[in-house]
C-alpha cells in the first residue's frame, strides 16, 4: 500500500494522475477512486462523489477500509483495495497525514509518499484553484506541519519545481517498490 499525502496545494492529484497514466495498462498496479463528500465539479482529483447521508451509511455498512473528515468533508477509501491488494498488486491512494495511524493499522505493509511545496509555492496554487478565501489560505499556511513518523517508510518528494521532476520522482519511487515486491510490469 502507497498513500500519498502532503498539504493542500503541494500537488498529489496532479503528481498521482501523472503516475496513473504512466503505468495504465498495467496489471500490477491500481490507483484508488476515494469516496468524498465533495461535488464531482469542485475539480481536483477524480472521486466518487456521495452525500453526507450515504457516506455514513456507506461508513455503516463497513464500505471502507479508512475514512476521515477534515476541512468539512469526509473521506474513504474503498474496503475493495484489500482485494487488490490481496492479488498481490501495488494500490496507490490520495491520503491524509492526520489518519496515517489508521492506514497503518489496516495496511501493516505500508509506504508514505510525502509530498511538499515552499510555502509561497502552496498559497500560489491555492489561490489559483480558487475553493477558499485568502484568510482560509493564511490559516491553512499557519497550521504546524504534522510530522511524518511511523512504522512505515516514508519518501519526500519536493513539488515546488518543474512538475516533471517530481512526477519522475513519484515514478521512480513507485518503481523502487514494485521491483521490491517482485511485480511485473
Amino acid at each position: 500500500m502507497v498513500v500519498v499525502v502532503g498539504p493542500s496545494g503541494a500537488g498529489k492529484d496532479t503528481l498521482m494522475a501523472l503516475a496513473a497514466r504512466h503505468f495504465a495498462g498495467s496489471a500490477d498496479v491500481h490507483f484508488v477512486r476515494r469516496v468524498i463528500t465533495r461535488n464531482v465539479d469542485a475539480g481536483g482529483e477524480d472521486h466518487r462523489s456521495v452525500s453526507e447521508n450515504d457516506f455514513d451509511a456507506m461508513q455503516r455498512a463497513a464500505s471502507f477500509a479508512v475514512w476521515w473528515s477534515a476541512h468539512g468533508l469526509k473521506y474513504g477509501i474503498p474496503a475493495s483495495v484489500l482485494e487488490e491488494l490481496a492479488k498481490g498488486r501495488l494500490v496507490i491512494a490520495n491520503g491524509s497525514r492526520s489518519v496515517l495511524d489508521r492506514f497503518a493499522a489496516v495496511f501493516p505493509r505500508m509506504t508514505v509518499i510525502n509530498v511538499t511545496a515552499r510555502p509561497d509555492v502552496l498559497a500560489e496554487r491555492l489561490q489559483a484553484r480558487g475553493r477558499e478565501t485568502r484568510d482560509d489560505i493564511l490559516k491553512r499556511l499557519a497550521r504546524e506541519t504534522p510530522v511524518i513518523k511511523g512504522r512505515y517508510d516514508v519518501i519526500d518528494i519536493d513539488n515546488s519545481g518543474a512538475l516533471a521532476e517530481a512526477s519522475r520522482a513519484v515514478v521512480e519511487a513507485l518503481d523502487a517498490i514494485i521491483a521490491r515486491q517482485g511485480c511485473s510490469r
